[in-house]
């Protein structure tokens, strides 16, 4: 597991913690070739969303959540 949200509260504010694992991260970083800072940002965000709501059991959940993502992470100027 890359990363693990503990959401706590969804309503006035979202309360959360993430657990990002770097042992994992920086090993799925390398496999896939891509830049470690690019994918602890991914994995921020990925757990943030968890933290409020969003989920990707199903394939429209998925889609939704991988959308926003996308969105996210370019407008923090990384790649998706």
């Amino acid at each position: 597991t890359n990363v693990l949200t503990f959401d706590y509260a969804h309503e006035p504010i979202v309360g959360a913690d993430l657990v990002i694992c770097a042992e994992v991260v920086e090993r799925e970083a390398a496999e896939q070739g891509i830049p470690v800072l690019s994918h602890y940002a991914h994995m921020l965000v990925h757990g943030t969303l968890h933290a409020q709501g969003y989920d990707h059991e199903a394939d429209d959940e998925a889609a939704c959540m991988e959308a926003r993502e996308t969105e996210i992470l370019r407008a923090l100027g990384f790649a998706d």
